[in-house]
């Protein structure tokens, strides 16, 4: 049958899973709309459709196929249907029997080459699936075929500095799908903020699955600290920067003097740490000197007093047992951490911890969870009612319920709390606000009226 003349050259790209992620599916949307195509907000409307799936946990597979799966169903003879992503990578030619109607199957190492992917498919004489699976990432950085690879939210815009993993995690299949870590040059990733700036983004956000790892590949000692000073010295008029992702034992001391010393660079670190019991962490394959994380974050509350610590952790990993997460929560109650996130663990095949004795019951792992997040928000609260009576910078997002939504230093997108606004503000900008309330997660601010100096403000 001829491809209907309507969605002849429109793509629909449903994009899963984490910031990273919506950054591949950015770039992939650059290339296809640089080849003559138009993306659309509905899938009846393309021609050809594509999801960018996850494959990092059990509950994100899920809910990959169940997206892969309305869409095949639904299809019409004439369009194309691609999985894209890490699930791709991870399973190939097991999605196919997964899911009839697949058309393609392209990885996460060679993204770029989607417009040649669906030429290709195009072209196909017989209705077998296509696959593009190399395992080559090595040109992840180099080959990236004009693509930013950015992805804008608003006034914030999440910058990839580097892709793949070389820590050895035995829970994690980050290394199976992504391959090794590959930094991207330097010159890239300044031109990109460059480019953002002009166009008055107000915040990026450098995103890795190890950003601390960054330049390690390239031979650059102490890479992110490079790579920040790059930025800041380069493109002096981008407001704020944010850290995501590091990884313990990786926050050097130059590291920290860079983000105490260059205002750009927020106050605000991701680092998750993953257990707080050191047998825990032996078993998990991650740093296990607890004590270097009590150092650590003391050095950098010393140089950074208003500093903003998110972290995260695995509760019920084989073998947990009662000790061990009583470890875990007074970990979390001496640390203090601004933001944690708790997740139950998920049993992953092809991983060295699937084959670990001593599997934690769910119902067991679903209430040491609640336990940890109860702790947890108490802290939060606490925190949060520190800021009562401050004066901060906040980066306004939206209106809705006759509020304003807005974030502070403290707030990556998606992820954390909100400041919510007493007042009327313009999206995209950003301005002072007094903090008048606290909740949990969330405070509650009015626009300051009066003029004020913004030096040192968040």
């Amino acid at each position: 049958m001829a491809t209907s003349s309507k969605r002849r050259n429109n793509y629909f790209l449903l994009s899963l899973g984490c910031s990273k992620n919506t950054v591949d599916s950015e770039s992939m949307a650059q290339l296809l709309s640089k080849a003559g195509m138009q993306g659309v907000d509905s899938a009846k409307k393309a021609e050809v459709l594509i999801v960018n799936t996850c494959g990092f946990i059990s509950a994100a597979k899920d809910e990959s196929i169940s997206a892969l799966r309305e869409l095949a169903e639904n299809k019409k003879p004439d369009q194309l249907l691609i999985a894209a992503g890490c699930l791709s990578q991870r399973y190939g030619g097991e999605l196919v029997e997964r899911i009839p109607g697949l058309d393609g199957v392209i990885g996460t190492r060679r993204w770029m080459d989607i417009v040649d992917f669906v030429t290709s498919l195009r072209a196909r004489k017989h209705p077998e699936p296509l696959y593009h699976l190399p395992t080559d990432a090595i040109t992840v950085g180099s080959d990236e075929r004009g693509a930013a690879r950015v992805s804008i939210q608003g006034a914030s815009a999440y910058i990839k500095i580097a892709d793949g993993c070389r820590r050895p995690c035995a829970f994690c299949a980050i290394p199976l799908i992504k391959g090794t870590a590959v930094s991207r040059p330097v010159e890239s990733i300044v031109a990109e903020a460059q480019q953002l700036a002009r166009m008055g983004t107000q915040e990026i956000i450098l995103v890795a699955q190890d950003s601390t790892d960054y330049g390690h590949d390239l031979g650059i000692k102490d890479g992110l600290a490079h790579l920040l000073e790059q930025l800041t010295d380069r493109v002096p008029e981008m407001p704020w920067i944010r850290i995501m992702y590091a990884y313990p034992g990786a926050v050097t001391d130059r590291m920290i003097e860079v983000m105490a010393t260059r205002p750009q660079i927020l106050h605000y670190l991701d680092i998750p740490l993953q257990h707080g019991s050191r047998k825990t962490l032996q078993r998990m394959r991650r740093p296990a000197n607890i004590e270097w994380v009590y150092r650590t974050v003391e050095k950098m509350r010393v140089a950074m007093p208003d500093l903003a610590i998110r972290t995260t952790f695995i509760v019920g990993y084989p073998g947990e047992t009662d000790q061990e997460f009583g470890e875990l929560k007074q970990f979390v109650r001496d640390l203090q951490f601004d933001r944690v996130g708790a997740f139950t663990y998920s049993l992953e095949e092809n991983t060295p911890s699937f084959d670990q004795p001593d599997h934690v019951p769910q119902e067991i792992k679903e209430a040491r969870r609640d336990e940890l997040m109860e702790i947890q928000q108490q802290i939060s609260l606490a925190k949060n009612q520190a800021q009562v009576g401050k004066t901060l910078k906040v980066l306004v997002e939206g209106e809705g319920d006759g509020l304003t939504i807005a974030r502070s230093y403290r707030d990556a997108p998606e992820i954390d709390g909100y400041v919510i606004l007493d007042g009327v503000a313009t999206v995209g900008e950003m301005i002072p606000v007094r903090i008048t309330g606290a909740m949990n997660y969330d405070l509650v601010a009015t626009v300051e009226l009066n003029p004020i100096s913004l030096i040192n403000i968040g």
